[in-house]
C-alpha cells in the first residue's frame, strides 16, 4: 500500500499484526481476502479511504503480519483483530471483509458484538456444504498439495511483496481453516449488528445459500410494500452481475465500494 497516513505493528496473541491507516473520516476495518492482501488493498482501499479512515489490517500469516505454528481458525483471527482494535484505543468501528476477511468480519460480530458497528461481507459463506463440491475438494486437497503450490508462489511477485510469508504453511493451513464440517447458521442468525452482504453472481457457493444467509438476517420474508416501508431487516444483499467469487472486489471494485460507503453513510 501507498499513501498510508501511519502503519505499525501491533503484538497479540503470539503473533505481530501489521496494518496501515489512509483517509478520513467514519473509521472503517478493512480485512482482506487470502493469499493476496494487496488484492482488497490496492482499489478498493482507495475507493473507502475517499469517505472513511481505513484500517487495513494484515491477517496472522499474511502480507506483513507475522505467524505461529499453530492452525488458523475464522475465530482466531477475529479475536487478533479484536485485540489489535483495543490495543490501539479503538471501542466500536464498522467493518468490511472480502472472502477470508468476510469470514473473520462475521466473526468479530459473532464473538465481540461490542466492537462492531455496522457490518459489510463479501463472498463468505456460513457452512461447509454451502459451497459447491469441487470447493470443498480444493480445500480438503489443498494441504497435501501446498509445498508444489507454495513453489509456484515463491517465483510469483507476491514473493517480492511479501519477503516473509511462509507460503507452504500458507496453503496448508487454509486448506486446514476452511475443511468441514462446520456450520455458523445459528451465530449468524443472532448477529445484531447491521449487515451488508455482497456477492458474485457466479460464487463459489450455491445460490440458495445465498438466499439462506440472507434470510438468517431476516431478509426475504415478505413483500416490502411500494414504498419500502414493509422492508423486513434493515440488511442488505447485493449481487453483483458478471463476477465471479475471484475477481468481483477487482473487476467492479466501484460497484461493490459505491454500494459499501452508501450503507455505511445511511
Amino acid at each position: 500500500m501507498s499513501n498510508a497516513t501511519s502503519n505499525d505493528r501491533v503484538a497479540v496473541n503470539g503473533v505481530e499484526l501489521y496494518y496501515e491507516v489512509r483517509g478520513e473520516g467514519e473509521p472503517l476495518v478493512m480485512l482482506h481476502g487470502g493469499v493476496n492482501p494487496s488484492d482488497m488493498f490496492g482499489a478498493p482501499l482507495a475507493a473507502m479511504a475517499k469517505t472513511h479512515k481505513v484500517y487495513a489490517i494484515h491477517l496472522r500469516g499474511h502480507g506483513l503480519s507475522s505467524d505461529a505454528e499453530a492452525n488458523w481458525s475464522y475465530e482466531q483471527m477475529a479475536d487478533d483483530v479484536d485485540a489489535l482494535l483495543g490495543e490501539i484505543g479503538i471501542d466500536q468501528i464498522d467493518v468490511m471483509g472480502w472472502s477470508l476477511g468476510g469470514g473473520v468480519a462475521l466473526q468479530m460480530a459473532i464473538r465481540h458484538p461490542e466492537r462492531v458497528g455496522k457490518l459489510v461481507v463479501i463472498g463468505m459463506n456460513v457452512k461447509a456444504d454451502g459451497n459447491f463440491p469441487e470447493v470443498q475438494q480444493q480445500f480438503d486437497e489443498m494441504p497435501a498439495h501446498a509445498p508444489t503450490i507454495a513453489g509456484y508462489l515463491e517465483k510469483s511477485p507476491l514473493a517480492g511483496m511479501y519477503p516473509d510469508v511462509n507460503w507452504e504453511a500458507m496453503m496448508r493451513k487454509t486448506g486446514l481453516m476452511n475443511q468441514g464440517p462446520y456450520d455458523w447458521s445459528d451465530d449468524v442468525a443472532a448477529v445484531t449488528a447491521p449487515t451488508l452482504l455482497v456477492y458474485a453472481d457466479a460464487e463459489m457457493m450455491y445460490p440458495a445459500h445465498i438466499a439462506e444467509i440472507y434470510g438468517l438476517f431476516g431478509g426475504g420474508t415478505r413483500d416490502a410494500g411500494v414504498d419500502g416501508a414493509l422492508r423486513p431487516t434493515p440488511n442488505r444483499l447485493a449481487i453483483i452481475p458478471g463476477t465471479t467469487h475471484y475477481d468481483v472486489m477487482l473487476k467492479e471494485t466501484d460497484v461493490v465500494t459505491e454500494f459499501a460507503r452508501a450503507f455505511l453513510a445511511e
